[in-house]
């Protein structure tokens, strides 16, 4: 069936069809990634490295990640988003072919690089929603794809225990391979290159400014949990990293095709979306650290579950969000997207202000109480996050959407790693000593204060972030959809 929209012509059996190849893709990812978590001390004994080692095999994924996203973002618009979302997908896929034959630490750093490359398959996949579907299908299409994050995550921290523990830990790539060649095969077959491409030369040297502005950034967070920081070699990264930043802008804005247009990423709605999204993802990662410490620790300060049964406690959420999703995406352009994402960010804020209370006083009874809380946070995060990429995908022209999902996945990645860092930071600040049996020595053991703050913290950023969304120009609202294009912005009025 084709329909027309705004002078556009879309296919909806073709839609339908990429459908299930963009909802997969997270699942796909997010199975890879979070197989590896319970790998970890697996690796570290095998390769006879220190905890501080072993944490790169996460950091050199995300820090070469976060470069990629924004350069195939900008190749994306250039040369064809199929195109590239088929060449980083290239590079994911041999990246978790060659993990699991990594003969060495070294070599296993290479194989994860090459992998982070492949990054870049998320902020394409989300041009390519906007792109190729049907205006009332976007929102709908992106709370399936937001939701697949939460059921792969929740899929694989059991399973990859699991095979870990009986297989090792190279076959959680093993596992993953056969799926990651046949995805690419299936997205080869499937989708179609994208209608609207930029000809044009490549910045390369902004390309180099941005790493320089990013990586060392990224690196100084991620280090600076166990060296401290205010230590000399942290408070250098974040000098080189505004420097960096500095030239970074300079050179934007004078550079003809720039590989990240300022006046598109700072324009009212993304520059919001990008500021709620790293939030957001800061959010995030402080109460998932929060959350895996609560269910594993030893009663008082936890619930003493294994890896195994917290993610089967997490299942819950992840079904929750699955629903909610969909449900939220197929309301948005009748109720407005800033409806939905004010929702989303008080009622995340005040489940985490609640669990910030009473959590950390939770006795083992009441083990089902607190997923209930988790199950409402994880449902105000659902819907903001969904309210806020089709802001920005009906924000910006569909000739610079790779450039603009392209830029708030780099957003994303830096909330992402200092989520994980502050609450490392907070938890070593509020400890006690615990004699865990088998155990030759007393380990750090977060206390109550520590999630009291963790989750405060985190409560606050939401209500910050319910304040942001206040600041929000409507894109859809009564069945209309706003659309930004070259000459203005259309609406595609909803069937």
């Amino acid at each position: 069936m084709i329909v027309e929209r705004n002078g556009e012509t879309y296919d909806l059996a073709y839609a339908r069809r990429a459908m299930l190849v963009v909802v997969i893709f997270p699942l796909l990812v997010m199975y890879t990634e979070a197989m590896l978590t319970p790998a970890l001390p697996t690796i570290q004994k095998e390769f006879a490295i220190n905890p501080n080692d072993v944490s790169w095999i996460l950091t050199i994924y995300l820090l070469v990640g976060t470069v990629s996203v924004a350069l195939f973002g900008k190749l994306g618009d250039m040369y064809g988003k199929k195109k590239m979302f088929l060449i980083a997908l290239v590079f994911y896929t041999t990246g978790v072919v060659l993990n699991g034959f990594a003969p060495s630490f070294g070599w296993l750093l290479v194989t994860r690089a090459v992998q982070g490359v492949g990054m870049a398959i998320f902020p394409l996949a989300f041009a390519l929603v906007r792109e190729e579907f049907p205006p009332e299908m976007v929102p709908q299409v992106q709370g399936m794809i937001s939701a697949m994050f939460a059921v792969g995550m929740v899929i694989a921290l059991p399973l990859g225990a699991w095979v870990t523990q009986n297989w090792g830990w190279r076959w959680t790539y093993h596992s993953a391979a056969p799926f990651a060649v046949l995805m690419f095969f299936i997205a080869w077959k499937v989708l179609r290159e994208s209608r609207y491409i930029n000809p044009g030369k490549v910045d390369w040297v902004g390309a180099l400014l941005l790493a320089v502005a990013v990586v060392p950034a990224l690196v100084a967070v991620t280090r600076a949990p166990n060296i401290g920081w205010t230590a000399e070699e942290t408070l250098v990264l974040f000098v080189v990293a505004l420097v960096g930043t500095a030239l970074l802008v300079l050179w934007e804005k004078r550079v003809e095709n720039p590989i990240i247009p300022l006046g598109i990423i700072t324009a009212k709605n993304p520059a919001i979306v990008n500021i709620g999204i790293m939030f957001a993802a800061f959010g995030i990662s402080m109460m998932s650290q929060a959350n895996t410490y609560i269910f594993q620790m030893p009663a008082p300060y936890g619930f003493g579950k294994t890896i195994l049964q917290s993610g089967i406690l997490m299942t819950p959420m992840a079904l929750v969000m699955l629903v909610v999703a969909p449900i939220a995406g197929k309301l948005m352009p009748k109720v407005g997207a800033k409806p939905v994402a004010l929702t989303g960010a008080l009622t995340a804020s005040v489940g985490l202000a609640i669990l910030s209370k009473y959590a950390p006083q939770l006795p083992p009874e009441h083990l089902w109480a607190f997923v209930g809380l988790i199950i409402i946070v994880g449902t105000g995060i659902t819907l903001m996050n969904i309210s806020l990429i089709n802001v920005l995908v009906f924000s910006v022209p569909p000739r610079v959407m790779g450039v603009a999902t392209g830029a708030n996945s780099l957003f994303r990645n830096f909330g992402s790693t200092w989520g994980p860092a502050i609450a490392g930071t907070i938890m070593t600040t509020y400890y006690t000593l615990l004699q865990v049996p088998g155990l030759p020595v007393r380990i750090k053991i977060p206390t109550q204060k520590a999630y009291e703050v963790l989750f405060g913290t985190a409560a606050g950023i939401y209500l910050f972030l319910a304040l942001l969304v206040l600041a929000i120009a409507e894109v859809m609202k009564g069945g209309r959809i706003r659309e930004a294009g070259k000459e203005g912005e259309k609406e595609a009025v909803m069937e």
